[in-house]
């Protein structure tokens, strides 16, 4: 995963060894005064301060908070609602033919909230069809990734954030195109295709990332997102797009997530206190998955 690691501007003066350094040599070196992002090792260390902990099976809470609007053709964009998030995470040391990495393992929940009372809503009035549906929250269990010195391209790994002075930040485009999980088989000919873009921005402080002493860092987050409709909304193939804007950070503790997450999850998501075990095998399960599931369901009752 290569995309993680590349490096820009600003940082020249903080990079005490080359690109090609290699780690592991015959001969000692003296302890770095701070990480180096051309680094591969390093890399692997930043990514971790940013993402999770560099101490193996350490939690880590991130939580976001924004707005969700439609837009169609002729009208005006409408703010649909609110919506609040959170991610618990942990990362932990691997290696295989890629060197060595760490795999961070994780679970996720999207709340849809009611844009004036800010209470999880059950039900939605759709105001283009005038009716009435049940809403279908957004849990994600699991979502990881790993992360190796050596790149898919199979070029050592380099931190891909960016420096200027005294503020890092990272950035991160994932346009996502592949076969829907609630379309049929023959979507290349009639469409279906599941079609949406995120975007992540991860934003901090120079000295706390790059300080090889602390095992995290204290990360701001951005993410946004364009999607067709989500299938709880029930458009029936009507023109437009869903789109949502958050900000959020990295959290202390548990305790610092706001009290509509924390109700929502000791009473409907207990599992989501904590991120999934270290070697979690499971596939990456997203929210069209999840709704495919739910609707499996119902026509099983």
């Amino acid at each position: 995963m290569s995309h993680w690691f590349k490096h820009f501007g600003g940082a020249a003066a903080l990079v005490a060894l080359s690109a090609c350094s290699t780690v592991g040599s015959a001969v000692a070196q003296p302890k770095a005064a701070t990480l180096d992002p051309y680094n591969p090792q390093d890399a692997m260390q930043l990514a971790r301060k940013m993402q999770c902990s560099t101490v193996d099976g350490e939690q880590a809470i991130f939580s976001w908070h924004g707005i969700a609007y439609a837009r169609r053709q002729g009208e005006k964009d409408v703010h649909l609602f609110d919506v609040i998030g959170m991610n618990t995470r942990s990362c932990s040391a691997i290696k295989d033919k890629n060197g060595d990495g760490f795999a961070l393992v994780s679970r996720e929940i999207l709340l849809y909230l009611d844009k004036d009372t800010g209470e999880v809503l059950d039900t939605w009035e759709n105001p283009w069809t005038g009716e009435t549906v049940k809403v279908q929250q957004v849990e994600n269990d699991p979502v990881n990734f790993e992360s190796y010195t050596v790149g898919r391209d199979g070029k050592p790994a380099i931190w891909s954030g960016e420096i200027q002075g005294d503020q890092w930040w990272y950035r991160s485009t994932f346009p996502l195109w592949y076969p829907s999980p609630l379309a049929g088989a023959y979507q290349t000919e009639v469409g279906g295709t599941y079609h949406a873009t995120e975007l992540f921005n991860f934003f901090g402080r120079t000295d706390d990332l790059l300080n090889p002493e602390t095992t995290s860092a204290k990360v701001s987050v951005g993410w946004s997102r364009i999607s067709d409709w989500l299938p709880w909304m029930k458009m029936n193939g009507r023109e437009g797009i869903f789109y949502v804007h958050t900000a959020g950070a990295r959290l202390e503790s548990w305790d610092d997530l706001p009290d509509v997450m924390k109700d929502y999850i000791n009473t409907r998501a207990p599992l989501y206190k904590t991120p999934p075990q270290t070697g979690d095998p499971r596939d990456n399960r997203t929210s069209w998955q999840g709704y495919a599931d739910f609707r499996n369901a119902q026509e099983k009752n």
